[in-house]
Order: C-alpha cells, then structure tokens, then sequence
C-alpha cells in the first residue's frame, strides 16, 4: 500500500527544508544496500555536517519545483536513489561517501547540484580534494599572524633606524654646531648698531 498524501506532503516539506540548509545535495543509486548499510552510510556522513536520505524521484521532483537552486538536480533522478546533504564540510563528506564506497561497493554517484548548476561525477570527486572550512580558517590565521609579525618587527625597528639616520647625520655635519656658535658673536654687533640707531 502506497504512502498516505499527507505523509508524501510531510516527506515533500522535510526534503525543502534539508534542502534550503544545505550547500551541495549528491544523487546516488543506492540499489542493492541494505537497512545497516545505509545507517553506516548515514553515521559516516553526520561528523562532515551532511545526511543521507531515501526519497522517491517523484517527490524530490516536487520539493525542488520552482527553486533555481536546486531544480537541475531533475537530471540525476533515475532509478532508486538516495540524496546525500552536505551542509558544512564539502570535501570531508564526499571522502566520506568515497571512504563508505569501497567498503560496500554497491552505490553509484550520479553526479550532484551546487549553486545552481549540475555537477558530473568527476566534478564532486573535484570537491573532495578542497580543503575543508577549518584548514581554510588555519590557512588565513597562519597568514594573518605572519603579517603581524612582520609589521611588529618592522614597527620595532623604525626608532633603531630613525636613531640611526639622526646620528649618522650628526657626524656627517659634525662641524655645524661650532660654525653657528662662532657666527652667533658676529650678529650681535648689528643687533646692538640697530638698537642704538633707533
């Protein structure tokens, strides 16, 4: 006996929502796997920030009706699949699918939706090489903090090099301060000519 319309309406909801929270949705033909598997597939998946989930093709049709987003995922529905959700971790849950794959070798990848666009099996097999969102974040830090040391050494040695530049400019002039000592007596005279002519 087929799903009641008002479970399919509750299947069609839950799948707009996962969707509307995810940044790549991956079809796969999941035929052949059993219940344990599909729960070990579910239980590899849940650390990377995804899930697994069964729907039939008709209802994953109606959930992305009208959404640009996701609607090009029509293409990979054929056949019985299974809909990977990857929401945090990209390539952490493609490595896990792959890592989950050679295990059962019973599923095929169809290919996935991103962005809008659909992507072939060798483009998500692409995705699992980029590195995920916390060696990004180690990346930019490590960056970060590299400029900063920089800037704080340089920072530091501008009064060594100023002090630098102001003594090696007194030597260079050394005799200055005598010359305008001795030319200081000679205006005076004129100074006191000027007073007294007043």
């Amino acid at each position: 006996m087929g799903k009641s319309l008002a479970v399919k309406n509750e299947i069609i909801a839950d799948l707009k929502q996962t969707l509307s929270e995810s940044q790549l949705v991956i079809a796969i033909d999941y035929k052949g796997l059993s219940v344990a598997e599909i729960t070990d597939l579910r239980r590899r998946l849940r650390p990377k920030g995804s899930s697994c989930q069964v729907a039939k093709n008709t209802l994953m049709r109606i959930a992305v009706e009208g959404n640009d987003t996701w609607q090009p995922i029509q293409e990979l529905l054929t056949g019985t699949s299974a809909f990977l959700f990857v929401q945090e971790d990209i390539g952490g849950a493609i490595k896990a699918y792959q890592e989950f794959q050679k295990v059962s070798k019973k599923t095929e990848l169809r290919g996935g939706v991103m962005e809008g666009r659909v992507l072939k099996e060798a483009d998500v097999k692409a995705l699992a090489d980029l590195p995920s969102k916390e060696q990004l974040m180690a990346q930019i830090a490590g960056a970060i903090n590299g400029v900063a040391t920089k800037l704080a050494v340089g920072i530091n040695q501008v009064p060594t090099s100023i002090a630098r530049g102001l003594k090696a400019y007194a030597e260079k002039d050394g005799d200055s301060p005598e010359v305008e000592a001795e030319a200081q007596p000679e205006a005076q005279p004129e100074a006191e000519a000027e007073s007294a002519s007043v």
